[in-house]
């Protein structure tokens, strides 16, 4: 069984660097031939739930959001037991509730000749953590 939890959300100031973990089990997310991907995703109140980051473990690089390039990073720990997502430079608008995510197949889409995952309709999600940016 699937299971995500999250963890590490909490009041930051503008500027501040936060790092969210997602712990995952029941699956083998993490291996090249399981053919899943994990993602965060966030959800500003009143407005759906928009992609933030994911990646697939079978090649490529991984998508983030036009909001999160270059302040972003998702990682995973080397015992393939949890998935982070670090953002620095946080703003009052990153303010959300952020949720870790899995789905499978992988599903890419290419830019050049680079494969990203796509970050969309995934089956899989944990309960979310609150990320509050203050000003």
């Amino acid at each position: 069984q699937v299971r995500l939890e999250e963890s590490g959300g909490g009041l930051v100031q503008a500027g501040g660097h936060l790092k969210l973990s997602c712990s995952t089990s029941g699956a083998n997310f993490y291996d090249y031939s399981s053919d899943w991907t994990l993602g965060w995703f966030r959800q500003f109140p009143g407005k759906e739930r928009e992609a933030v980051s994911c990646v697939s473990f079978n090649g490529g690089s991984p998508y983030y959001a036009d909001s999160m390039k270059g302040r972003a990073l998702i990682s995973h720990k080397s015992d393939k037991t949890t998935l982070y997502l670090e953002i620095y430079g946080l703003r009052p608008e990153d303010t959300a509730m952020y949720y870790c995510a899995a789905d499978r197949p992988t599903r890419k889409y290419r830019v050049g000749g680079v494969y990203y995952p796509e970050c969309v309709d995934f089956k899989f999600w944990g309960q979310g953590t609150q990320v509050t940016v203050s000003s």
